[in-house]
């Protein structure tokens, strides 16, 4: 596949939106847990946030992160209404970061917009040695928050569950992420009930549907919907608090309306082909196809992610035309790449 002409590196710093120029990014400190600019966060500013974009993590050429693309996906985020980031998160492809990489796009992150939005950095593993590293690197350079999958793969008794999580919780304010399909492991009620007594234990992402998102807000315990096809209903009618939204990468005032302004079934029914497209293949092969034909990211994808088909690309055009480009993040007219516009890297 053709290498695009593009610049193949910047300077390190953080892009602010087009009206407030570019501003050079402080060093990146040491902070203590949870900090930005002195204030220690609380579960409870956590717990609070409905829309949580799982951000896309954009590369340049050489499959470096395109740090500048990156900010501007922040920037666009923030104008929509969203609340918070996970970095490095499954969307993030922090699977395919070393833990050198994602500390770095958390500290990063934090330094240009921790005032801005809350910065939850994915520091979960099936290692719970590295879990407990990565948590510590990531409160240490001033996350607000820490996301924390089951162990994957080698699955674990209730007990082992139990301790993995309680391993991370006193470092700060964490949210449990749910997502069998992914994990192999379904996390019970009961280890979330269980954990739910400790002061760091913001939430839970929760993947499994409306009857598990009702379990727990029945008990009190706060609930992110992980299906942006099922978060409306699990918002207005099963009690969630908001959405952890692949969606809002794109369309992130739309997203803060379905979270925010009341039940609206016209305005999700509009909302669903776009939410099935997204995953129409595993996560986040759509989305990184569709910021491509944006112009928001460069068509340069880390294997073994690989663009979605033709006849995919050219679906997701006219689903653009339907909802409104303008509700759209990105300046350009969604466009219908060619195979030959992607690059697939495999060493970077």
């Amino acid at each position: 596949m053709a290498l695009p002409t593009a610049n193949p590196g910047f300077r390190l710093g953080c892009q602010e939106s087009p009206a407030m120029g570019l501003r050079s990014a402080p060093r990146l400190a040491l902070r203590r847990p949870g900090a930005v600019s002195g204030h220690r966060t609380l579960t409870g500013d956590i717990t609070s946030l409905r829309l949580i974009t799982a951000v896309k993590t954009p590369y340049l050429p050489d499959g470096r992160f395109d740090l500048e693309a990156y900010d501007s996906l922040i920037n666009m985020q923030i104008e929509g209404g969203s609340e918070g980031v996970i970095v490095g998160g499954t969307t993030g492809e922090g699977h395919l970061m070393s833990w050198d990489e994602h500390i770095m796009l958390i500290g990063h992150t934090v330094n240009c917009f921790g005032t801005r939005i809350k910065v939850i950095g994915n520091t979960g593993s099936n290692s719970t040695r590295e879990a407990v590293h990565a948590t510590e690197q990531g409160f240490a350079v001033g996350m607000h928050a820490a996301l924390h999958i089951n162990p994957y793969y080698g699955k674990v008794s209730t007990e082992g569950l139990i301790s993995h999580f309680e391993a991370v919780l006193p470092m700060g304010p964490t949210i449990i992420y749910n997502v069998p399909s992914r994990s192999g492991q379904d996390i019970p009620p009961q280890v979330i009930e269980t954990l739910s007594g400790y002061p760091n234990m913001a939430g839970v992402k929760e993947c499994v549907g409306h009857e598990r998102v009702k379990c727990y807000t029945d008990k009190g315990i706060t609930v992110w919907s992980g299906n942006d096809d099922e978060c409306h209903d699990s918002r207005w009618k099963y009690g969630a608090t908001g959405v952890i939204s692949v969606a809002s990468n794109l369309v992130p005032g739309l997203m803060r309306s379905l979270m925010y302004e009341g039940e609206n079934a016209l305005l999700n029914e509009k909302l669903l082909p776009l939410t099935k497209w997204l995953f129409c293949l595993p996560n986040p092969i759509a989305l990184n196809t569709a910021l491509a034909q944006l112009g928001v990211a460069r068509p340069v994808f880390r294997l073994p992610y690989v663009p979605l088909p033709l006849e995919k690309r050219i679906e997701f055009v006219r689903i653009v035309e339907a909802i409104g480009r303008g509700n759209f993040v990105g300046q350009q007219e969604a466009r219908v790449l060619d195979d030959d516009d992607f690059v697939l890297i495999s060493r970077y």
